[in-house]
C-alpha cells in the first residue's frame, strides 16, 4: 500500500460509514486517525446521539473482529477479561475469554461502572495484551477501544480516573446534529423504532487486518520535521505552566500527538506534517487530559478554552 491508495482506502471508509451515519464528519475522521495510529478513542455526548451507531458502522466497514461490553453498576472485572473455571473431566483450570478477546471493542456507556471495573482495560490499552491468574495473554495489533460514555452530571454515572483517560488518545464531544441533518436522519430511520440491520443497509467491509497494518506502515514513514516536533512538544509543555491549569499533560501525550499527526496527514494525502494537522489534533487530544485549577472551573473555563490559549501564545512554525 502506498499514500494514494490509503487515501482511497479513507474515502472509500468514510463513504460507507455516511449510508448509515448522517453528519458526524469530524468525528468519523477522528476515529480513522486514531484507527491508523494505533490509538483508542472516548466518544462523549447525551443519550441518542449516535454514539453507539458511529462504533458499530465503523466496525461494519472493517473486515476485523467486533466485539461489544455493555457497562453496568454491577460489572465485575472478571466479566471483561474472563476468568480460569475447573473442568471436572479433565481435572485442569480452562481459560473461559471474556469480550476483551475481540479486535474492535465497542466499551459502551463506561462511565456506567465503578472505577474498580474500568481499571480492568488499563494493561488491554496500553500493552495490549491482559494478565489473567498470573498468565499473560496477548490481544494482537489491531486491538481497538471505541467508548462512549455519557456526561458525568448524568445521574448514575462514574467519572473514569485521570490513569484511564490518559490511555485514550482523543476524546470526541458527540452534538446534537444540525437541523437539516436531523431531518436526514428522520428520513431515513424514521420509519420504526429499532435501527436496521447494518447488513441490510448494504455496508461494504472496506480493509482487513492485513490491510490495517500495510496502512499503518504507510502512516510511519510520514514525515515530521524538528520545527513540528518543537512545536508538539512546546505545546505540551505549556499546559504544565499555565496558570489555569492544575495538572499538565505528560509526555505520552507528546508522542501521541506526534503519531497521530502523521495519521491525519497520510489521511489527506500528505507524506508530511504541517502545522495546521498539530493544531486541529491537539483540542480533542488534550481536553480529557487536563486539570483546571478551582478558579478556573468557578469561572467555567474549559480545557479547549486554555488549550485554544496555548495555541495563540505558542508560535507554530513556517
Amino acid at each position: 500500500m502506498d499514500l494514494a491508495t490509503l487515501a482511497v482506502v479513507a474515502n472509500d471508509l468514510r463513504n460507507e460509514i455516511a449510508k448509515v451515519l448522517v453528519g458526524q464528519a469530524r468525528a468519523v475522521d477522528l476515529l480513522l486517525a486514531s484507527l491508523l495510529s494505533g490509538g483508542h478513542v472516548l466518544l462523549e455526548g447525551v443519550p441518542g446521539t449516535g454514539k453507539t451507531l458511529l462504533v458499530q458502522t465503523l466496525a461494519g466497514a472493517l473486515a476485523l473482529e467486533f466485539g461489544r461490553i455493555q457497562f453496568t453498576p454491577d460489572m465485575m472485572p472478571g466479566d471483561i477479561l474472563g476468568t480460569n473455571l475447573f473442568n471436572f473431566q479433565t481435572n485442569e483450570f480452562t481459560l473461559t475469554q471474556g469480550p476483551i478477546f475481540t479486535q474492535i471493542l465497542l466499551a459502551d456507556e463506561i462511565n456506567r461502572t465503578p472505577p474498580k471495573t474500568q481499571a480492568a482495560l488499563l494493561q488491554a490499552m496500553n500493552e495490549r495484551k491482559v494478565t489473567i491468574d498470573r498468565k499473560t495473554i496477548p490481544l494482537g495489533s489491531e486491538f481497538m477501544v471505541v467508548a462512549t460514555q455519557n456526561p458525568i452530571e448524568q445521574q448514575g454515572t462514574y467519572p473514569l480516573p485521570e490513569a484511564q483517560l490518559d490511555r485514550f488518545l482523543f476524546k470526541v464531544t458527540i452534538d446534537y446534529p444540525q437541523r437539516e441533518e436531523e431531518i436526514e436522519v428522520v428520513r431515513r430511520h424514521g420509519r420504526g423504532t429499532i435501527m436496521p440491520e447494518l447488513a441490510q443497509i448494504g455496508l461494504r467491509q472496506v480493509i482487513n487486518a492485513e490491510g490495517l497494518r500495510q496502512a499503518r506502515e504507510v502512516v510511519a514513514s510520514v514525515l515530521v520535521s524538528n520545527e513540528i516536533l518543537a512545536y508538539v512538544v512546546d505545546l505540551i509543555r505549556a499546559t504544565r505552566t499555565s496558570p489555569i491549569i492544575e495538572t499538565g499533560a505528560s509526555t505520552r501525550a507528546a508522542t501521541m500527538l506526534a503519531s497521530v499527526s502523521r495519521a491525519w496527514a497520510a489521511l489527506w494525502g500528505r507524506n508530511y506534517v504541517i502545522p495546521d494537522d498539530v493544531k486541529f489534533l491537539v483540542k480533542p487530544l488534550l481536553r480529557h487530559r487536563l486539570i483546571m485549577t478551582p478558579a478556573a472551573d468557578m469561572d467555567g473555563i474549559a480545557p479547549d478554552q486554555a488549550v485554544e490559549a496555548i495555541l495563540t501564545q505558542i508560535p507554530a512554525p513556517r
